[in-house]
């Protein structure tokens, strides 16, 4: 059985990972590599959790299971708040080269109404979304917002869900080396007991940053939308990618999460608006990365958007925003997002062939390159 399941989350890892891109967002020695790859839209159409509809016959190893007499909360109805999501995406989507058209993952019931949060890059530019339960029930339903800054998507269920809603907690208090539990869809075979590594910042080359992010151990190979639980039973964060780093001499292989802090600022306004209502980021339309030389390499770029009509290019290494250095990726995002609002005018310094070259690009608002629910 273990060996059955260690190739099953190889393969969700490598074959079948989510192509968003390859993120290196650590300090020295402790730099994740994302297996959230390929963002350079001429790759295949297949999103990692796709295999997940295909089969759902794998389980955990018993031992790796979590168990209702070690917890002190209702395990049986934690399991039941986590829902399988099916979307289906416009072939001419801006998104569906890089996130494909036919998308699995998982989502977490937080509302008595049915409310299901999840991990956006599941839902953006959805025509069509079902939900399913783990007794088997299908509901449609409507992808209401998806939030750039932190990554959170909101589902509304268009018919009763028979899932309750679980308990949304805290991870202020989180540290490294605590236990925590990680449930995706399909029951307690589908949990994992797990251990934070990591509490960190987070840059992800799709113009992505997190001020701090949680990283978990063993990895759960159905990650996108998974529920993060503490052993009080309340939900800490929603899987958003699957890492692997140098820790200590060895290879830490786990997931990262988005935590749950960072929604209740904003929850009341996707809600009511679909978006934020904090300031709209300039988006470039780039997906730098750092290499082994810790050089700012732009890795690919978003056809039509900013930087490819500004004529940057992929192997372009960036070294400067507006005449000052930039080292990492959190500097290079937070100099450009300093600049202004969408529409704002960002002059880069970058190395090309050797010669140092200046270039100006307008930058944009990612939502309008983007096809919006229609319901919406």
């Amino acid at each position: 059985m273990w060996d059955c399941w260690r190739r099953h989350a190889e393969s969700r890892s490598t074959e079948c990972a989510c192509r968003i891109a390859h993120v290196d967002a650590a300090p020295p020695r402790r730099r994740p590599q994302c297996i959230l790859r390929r963002a350079v839209p001429d790759q295949s159409n297949d999103l990692h959790p796709r295999c997940m509809a295909e089969s759902n016959l794998w389980a955990f190893p018993s031992n790796l299971q979590p168990k209702a007499e070690r917890v002190r909360f209702d395990l049986a109805s934690a399991l039941q708040s986590v829902v399988m999501i099916r979307s289906e995406i416009p072939e001419d989507a801006f998104t569906a080269p890089i996130l494909g058209a036919e998308r699995f993952g998982n989502g977490v019931v937080i509302g008595d109404d049915g409310l299901v949060l999840t991990i956006g890059y599941l839902i953006t530019e959805a025509e069509s979304v079902w939900l399913t339960t783990n007794s088997g029930e299908v509901v449609p339903a409507h992808p209401l917002a998806f939030d750039f800054a932190t990554g959170f998507g909101l589902v509304v269920p268009m018919g009763r869900l028979d899932a309750p809603a679980l308990p949304r907690g805290s991870a202020a208090a989180i540290v490294p080396g605590d236990a925590v539990i990680v449930i995706g869809h399909g029951g307690r075979t589908h949990a994992l007991d797990a251990e934070v590594f990591a509490k960190r910042e987070f840059a992800g080359s799709w113009e992505y940053l997190l001020d701090e992010a949680l990283f978990t151990t063993p990895a759960h190979p159905e990650w996108s939308g998974a529920a993060l639980v503490g052993m009080d039973g309340r939900l800490l964060g929603i899987g958003s990618l699957f890492v692997q780093e140098a820790l200590d001499d060895k290879v830490v292989r786990g997931n990262m999460f988005v935590p749950i802090d960072l929604l209740e600022p904003i929850l009341h306004d996707l809600v009511t608006r679909g978006r934020a209502a904090s300031k709209v980021r300039p988006w470039l339309g780039f997906y730098p990365g750092e290499d082994d030389e810790d050089r700012l390499v732009i890795g690919g770029l978003a056809p039509e958007g900013p930087a490819a009509r500004a004529g940057l290019r992929s192997g372009d290494e960036v070294l400067e925003v507006a005449g000052k250095r930039v080292a990492r990726l959190p500097e290079l995002y937070r100099a450009i997002w300093r600049m202004g609002p969408p529409g704002t005018e960002v002059p880069l310094t970058i190395l090309r062939d050797g010669a140092r070259v200046h270039m100006l690009v307008r930058s944009a608002d990612r939502s309008d390159f983007l096809k919006k629910p229609m319901l919406q």
